[in-house]
């Protein structure tokens, strides 16, 4: 299951501290140990469906928070916490780092370096508007996550196969089905994991990050370094970023661009990010964000001590090719530096790459986690245990078949 794969570290660490009672849109399996109670909606990211559980739900218990790491529920959760009177950045707030139109928009009142964007409705608008900020460009949805519809152009005959691949995934919003047009920026990716409490930001870390090649943005791994130099680089625009935001409670994910060796914004995650971050941040410095979103949910200053000073990689496993997968292993004895190996996908499953129609979920295989003292010497482990993964794929109609993938 990948709620638990990816999120089930969060669910233990909160529940280890908690009582939990969780609000969702299927019959809990593997989270019922870490449950006090739980009530089932059909959307939880409707805030009428959410409002009712909520309100019946603390009619059987004291609440002392409410919170979430999806990021779809975001502004719903806010209005929940709202009504129940519990702590919270108001709905507005969770609204504008959703909306990537409205966060560029305060960016650029605040003064926060980001990318120029201009919000199209329209092929004929998206044409101007590259032609106006110049190739190539990048297009994404207004409201989405996970990279999903973000591509780049590099000239006016690309821009109609991707404007029409961003339009895809932007119809799919709940809150804004338009498409963004940005300036590119060209230089290495990172995010800075940032706690915030009663409007103080402490910066925890940043992850380095691998992307595919153009024109597509896949993330293929990541790496956390408790002794990153990158940190004091970074640290001055991302709490600037959650100001201009006006996040003043909880985690928050920062992804930027180092442009010229300087910040530039691409966009605030309101949540704890993905991709098992948090769980390499844990593993480099001992800071349990999980637990510091639970506790500032609660109203309680968390405790961001690092107890560690290490280093942690995850290498994002996928195919080479679209395909059916036939099989997949991993060969040999695990060693003690190989944290975890996940496979979400297995014999039969169809795997489908974004340049054929897909997606990271229809994609990406599976992941393993490395440590070590050091984000290099983590990084170079994670090669060397993707050396020893073993997946075979049978091509769709018209290609070869192939043994092994990639990761990263």
């Amino acid at each position: 299951m990948e709620a638990e794969a990816y999120r089930g570290y969060c669910l233990q660490s909160v529940a280890a501290a908690y009582d939990v009672v969780l609000i969702t849109g299927e019959e809990p399996s593997w989270e019922v140990p870490y449950l006090r109670d739980c009530m089932v909606v059909p959307d939880p990211a409707d805030p009428v469906q959410l409002s009712a559980a909520g309100k019946a739900l603390a009619e059987r218990y004291d609440l002392a928070g409410v919170f979430t790491w999806t990021e779809w529920y975001l502004v719903a959760v806010a209005h929940l916490a709202l009504q129940l009177g519990l702590p919270t950045n108001v709905p507005e707030v969770m609204q504008a780092c959703r909306n990537k139109a409205v966060s560029r928009e305060l960016f650029a009142r605040h003064g926060v370096p980001s990318a120029t964007s201009v919000s199209v409705r329209t092929r004929a608008e998206a044409e101007a508007a590259a032609e106006r900020i110049g190739y190539p460009v990048v297009l994404k949805p207004a409201a989405h996550a996970a990279s999903i519809g973000v591509i780049r152009a590099d000239t006016p005959e690309q821009l109609t196969a991707s404007y029409a691949f961003a339009a895809k995934a932007a119809g799919l919003g709940q809150e804004n089905t338009s498409v963004l047009v940005e300036e590119y920026l060209d230089g290495p990716e990172v995010s800075v994991e940032c706690v915030t409490y009663q409007g103080e930001t402490t910066v925890v870390a940043v992850t380095r990050k691998t992307v595919s090649e153009p024109p597509y943005f896949e993330e293929l791994a990541h790496s956390v370094d408790a002794a990153d130099p990158l940190l004091d680089v970074v640290a001055p625009a991302a709490r600037a970023a959650i100001r201009a935001l006006g996040i003043t409670d909880g985690v928050s994910h920062v992804e930027m661009r180092l442009v010229d060796g300087q910040p530039r914004l691409v966009e605030v995650n309101g949540r704890i990010a993905g991709d098992m971050i948090g769980h390499l941040v844990h593993l480099a410095t001992g800071i349990d964000l999980p637990r510091a979103a639970a506790d500032i949910a609660s109203g309680r200053a968390p405790d961001l001590t690092p107890t560690r000073s290490s280093a942690a990689a995850i290498q994002l496993i996928y195919p080479t090719v679209s395909g059916t997968l036939r099989r997949v292993y991993f060969d040999g004895i695990c060693p003690r530096w190989l944290d975890r190996v996940h496979f979400q996908h297995q014999a039969g499953d169809q795997l489908l790459l974004p340049g054929d129609g897909g997606t990271m979920f229809t994609a990406r295989i599976g992941y393993l986690i490395t440590t070590a003292p050091t984000a290099d010497l983590a990084r170079k482990r994670a090669e060397q245990a993707a050396r020893r993964l073993h997946i075979d794929i049978a091509p769709f109609a018209g290609g070869a078949s192939v043994a092994g993938g990639r990761a990263a």
